[in-house]
């Protein structure tokens, strides 16, 4: 097993050189941090390359980083770093001592969604048992990684199928995306499209579409989720394009009792996919 003490060792270049969207782009390699997310990119089948530890740092159950807690991981692979190092390479303020690379498989085209199936693009995934209609949670210019990460956790929290992101505004490999949605990003499938592209999709699929606006009249409690359907959230300033507002098959609104007439765009987006989680249990 290899151990590094330098800050200038090129593995760990290689590792901070990979912050940046278009190295990783390059590269076709992400870094992730943290056990937990580890474990949730290895049970959605992405392919790990290095895994550096450091026994120096505490985890939260307070024991400390030593060896490799994953099951399958060679030794080859491991790669143990002084704390100095793992602080250099971490983009966390209480790293738990764990860190991997791990290659992008590159999954997130549309056609390569397969709704109630059991896998994506070849590889098993989170979603949907066969049986049950499909939950598509569509994103429209969504720019904080950590909404974006929300609403992940929460899609995988309801069982939905995917969620579709039309024009991208953050690198969804983002180390905020990945910590904000507790891992998630590699168990829900996840696609990257426009927006004509994903609605002749809908249509093909037979998805009907519900777009949220407060400018709505129909409160999102009086629609049927229970048949195949799509949820679609706009910018967290500007809401959805007309282009969206004028093409979904429906627009549903919030209905709000405060002063604002508006809420954070991961909490609109739970609030609503919970309601059809609820719809489909009764």
């Amino acid at each position: 097993m290899l151990k590094i003490e330098s800050l200038q060792n090129e593995k760990i270049k290689k590792i901070i050189r990979l912050r940046k969207p278009s190295e990783r782009r390059e590269a076709g390699l992400i870094v992730v941090e943290g056990k937990k997310e580890i474990e949730m990119a290895l049970a959605g089948g992405w392919e790990i390359q290095e895994f550096y530890f450091c026994p120096e740092f505490d985890r939260a159950d307070g024991r400390r980083a030593s060896g490799c807690p994953l099951s399958g991981v060679g030794e080859e692979k491991m790669v143990e770093v002084s704390r100095e190092v793992f602080q250099k390479m971490s983009y966390r303020d209480t790293p738990d001592g764990f860190l991997a690379v791990f290659k992008n498989f590159k999954n997130q085209e549309l056609n390569n969604l397969k709704i109630n199936k059991n896998i994506i693009n070849g590889r098993r995934a989170n979603v949907c048992p066969p049986s049950r209609t499909a939950l598509i949670i569509i994103l429209e210019s969504v720019e904080k990684p950590g909404n974006l990460g929300a609403i992940l956790r929460t899609a995988d929290a309801v069982g939905a199928d995917a969620v579709i992101i039309n024009d991208s505004q953050t690198d969804i490999f983002n180390p905020n995306v990945i910590r904000a949605s507790r891992g998630t990003i590699f168990t829900v499938p996840v696609a990257i499209a426009g927006v004509k592209e994903t609605q002749e999709w809908l249509k093909k699929n037979k998805i009907k579409s519900f777009s949220a606006t407060d400018k709505a009249k129909k409160d999102y409690t009086r629609i049927n989720f229970k048949k195949s359907c799509a949820i679609i959230l706009g910018s967290e300033d500007k809401g959805l394009s007309d282009e969206w507002l004028e093409a979904a098959d429906e627009q549903v609104k919030i209905s709000m009792n405060g002063k604002t007439d508006s809420l954070n765009v991961s909490v609109a987006g739970a609030v609503m996919a919970f309601e059809a989680r609820r719809q489909r249990s009764l």
